[in-house]
């Protein structure tokens, strides 16, 4: 082995011999690096999901990162990682926080109707009988709503309503911060040696797997960054316009249905459900034309969204048909959690373009030979 004058440089210390290490002897050391692989992610278990945010959200904004260290270069290691921290808990984190204290207090109202509703059943609305086939959709809510009886058969699970209690309400909102707070400060030092990280990432992706393994990774840095600017930043700026057109508009639990908006704006046309939903309650509350200016200035937010902002954000690189978004997106929250809303996206992007390769769509490492033209 010989080392060059910089040592912690990923890649200058090289091998000058060739290994002569046994096939037991690999086999064994590859078994021992995986377990301990496993054994390391066991440990931060805790803290997976804090360190998988900070690597997104250092991947997406890195973009920005470089141009602002072109112009600054002096900043780079210490003013510039501080910047984009404060940034994100700036834009992010903290009306996150804000949207979630307000979710909590309509959840809990809504919890509460919950349990009345499953004690006393919910009662057929004066609307629902003026509406076409009214006398059919009042017959089944009677048969569904109304009664208690009758939300037991719809819901097995309706007897496990509680409240939960406020000690544990302040040991999940301490979790939380933690784990905010560990999500803030990978994001920094990843700003701060992201270039020397990427390097190290691809020296030995390039050493396993070769330009194939690049290749793949380059496509799913791309992916984790469309998802993150192209589905979670604009879902929640849809979520905040939504929310407040909601507040203004004199909609119930505005703060809650303006998270729904942001998280189903993730979906294709999921957001539109939302705005639908909205607009239904203020017309049952007897505001029509409230409701018309709901939907209105929500089918303008959406439609910018979706065909002028969106695109921008995620390129072609990652775009991916209607039906793959859903279940990657439906799949990745059930399979990993909130996280999942961006590893769903960003993994079926990865083996769309694997596939698209190796079918010859696109130009990569994967693309076969052509083939013969079939006779005639």
């Amino acid at each position: 082995m010989q080392a060059s004058h910089d040592d912690d440089a990923p890649g200058t210390w090289t091998a000058q011999g060739a290994n002569h290490a046994t096939r037991a002897q690999r086999i064994t050391g590859v078994v021992a690096i995986v377990l301990l692989a496993l054994a390391g992610l066991w440990t931060l278990r805790m803290f997976l999901p804090a360190l998988g945010w900070g690597v997104i959200l250092a991947v997406s904004l890195w973009p920005l990162h470089v141009t602002a260290a072109q112009r600054w270069p002096r900043g780079q290691k210490l003013v510039l990682p501080a910047v984009f921290t404060l940034l994100v808990l700036l834009v992010f984190v903290i009306p996150l926080v804000m949207v979630a204290a307000a979710v909590a207090h309509d959840s809990m109202a809504v919890t509460q109707w919950l349990a009345q509703a499953h004690a006393q059943g919910v009662p057929v609305p004066d609307f629902v009988a003026h509406l076409p086939y009214g006398d059919h959709l009042v017959a089944w809510w009677q048969q569904t709503l109304a009664t208690p009886e009758a939300i037991d058969r719809l819901s097995m699970q309706a007897h496990k309503l509680h409240f939960t209690s406020g000690e544990k309400i302040l040991g999940l909102v301490a979790h939380r911060v933690l784990l905010v707070s560990f999500m803030l400060l990978t994001l920094f030092f990843l700003m701060r040696d992201g270039a020397r990280v990427a390097h190290a990432l691809r020296i030995g992706t390039r050493r396993a797997f070769g330009e194939l393994g690049l290749r793949v990774a380059d496509q799913a840095v791309l992916a984790v960054r469309g998802t993150v600017n192209g589905l979670i930043i604009i879902g929640f700026g849809e979520g905040v316009l939504m929310g407040l057109a909601y507040g203004f508009a004199g909609v119930d639990h505005a703060a809650l249905l303006g998270l729904l908006t942001a998280l189903l704006s993730a979906i294709p046309l999921g957001a539109v459900a939302a705005v639908v939903l909205a607009a239904a309650l203020l017309a049952a509350a007897g505001k029509a034309a409230a409701a018309v200016i709901v939907l209105v200035f929500g089918g303008v937010v959406i439609f910018v969204a979706d065909h002028f902002v969106r695109p921008v954000f995620i390129g072609g690189a990652t775009r991916l048909p209607f039906l793959w978004v859903l279940l990657a997106i439906l799949g990745g929250i059930e399979t990993w959690g909130l996280i999942g809303l961006v590893i769903g996206p960003a993994l079926i992007a990865v083996l769309m373009l694997l596939w698209r390769e190796w079918v010859g769509a696109h130009q990569g490492p994967l693309n076969p030979a052509p083939e013969a033209s079939l006779p005639q």
